[in-house]
């Protein structure tokens, strides 16, 4: 008998531990009215303001933006600080499957050398390369889909400072500089 309750006792134990290991999804807010929905709203609203102007390699601002410097600058109009390097931004926020990613997310491609903004419907606002213009394209388009890193949704209400390193990167990545290609 007692040999059993040992069995038990272990098994429950046991459990407990791992039930400690499992990941645990938050929710995220569907409600329209939320906070978030109306931040992301403003996100792609203030991102769609920018497409047609030039791209400019280290670039943040409506004079010329790269891809980091593009986040960054949409992403301090409606109050939140995001550093100038693509790979930086992909530390801080959830990582979201593709099939789940809403409007005012972050795509990441290329090993963290580009992102841009996902506007809802497949489709993402970017500073793309020299001598082109900030533009919307598909995440379906040949050299996105074979590039597609992943994406990230900003964790509300704690986003990260330059400092924060909450998610780590390849050192593959990282040695990149993690920001935009001129020649793309």
């Amino acid at each position: 008998m007692s040999g059993r309750i040992a069995i038990c006792a272990i098994v429950v134990v046991a459990s407990a531990v791992l039930a400690g290991c499992a990941k645990v999804s938050v929710p995220i807010p569907t409600d329209p009215r939320s906070p978030e929905a109306s931040r992301a709203r403003t996100v792609v609203a203030v991102a769609k303001q920018y497409v047609g102007a030039p791209y400019r390699w280290g670039g943040s601002s409506p004079e010329g933006f790269d891809c980091s410097g593009l986040v960054r600058y949409v992403y301090a109009q409606v109050g939140v600080s995001l550093p100038h390097n693509a790979a930086k931004q992909y530390r801080l926020g959830t990582v979201v499957a593709r099939e789940d990613l809403e409007p005012g997310d972050l795509v990441f491609f290329d090993r963290l050398r580009h992102n841009g903004i996902y506007v809802g419907g497949g489709r993402f606002i970017h500073a793309r390369q020299t001598g082109r213009r900030v533009g919307i394209a598909s995440l379906d388009d040949e050299w996105y889909a074979s590039h597609f890193v992943g994406g990230i949704r900003l964790d509300p209400p704690a986003f990260a400072a330059e400092g924060d390193d909450r998610r780590s990167i390849t050192p593959e990545a990282a040695s990149t500089g993690g920001c935009c290609h001129r020649d793309r």
